[in-house]
């Protein structure tokens, strides 16, 4: 049986790896755009996360939101802080 151990330290590199990556994409898709706000389809797309998960960004604060009606909006700033701030 071949075993691999993964560290800590594996890990920080691997999410500092993924968060240069999502980055890249988000200034990529925000070129040529003056898209400053989203709608939790576009976040959900975007951050490849579950309602739910989205949800409870916005629950704990993580994520600000404003509420039109029935719609919700997120700044796109907001969420590239988010990514800058990486996983806690």
């Amino acid at each position: 049986m071949n075993l691999e151990i993964i560290t800590k330290e594996d890990l920080r590199e691997f999410e500092s790896r993924l968060l240069t990556e999502i980055k890249k994409l988000v200034q990529l898709d925000g070129q040529g755009a003056s898209k400053k706000w989203l709608k939790s389809n576009e976040v959900r797309k975007l951050l490849k996360i579950s309602p739910g998960t989205l949800q409870n960004l916005r629950i704990n604060g993580t994520l600000s939101f404003t509420r039109i009606g029935s719609i919700i909006y997120y700044k796109l700033d907001d969420i590239n802080k988010l990514l800058e701030g990486g996983v806690k």
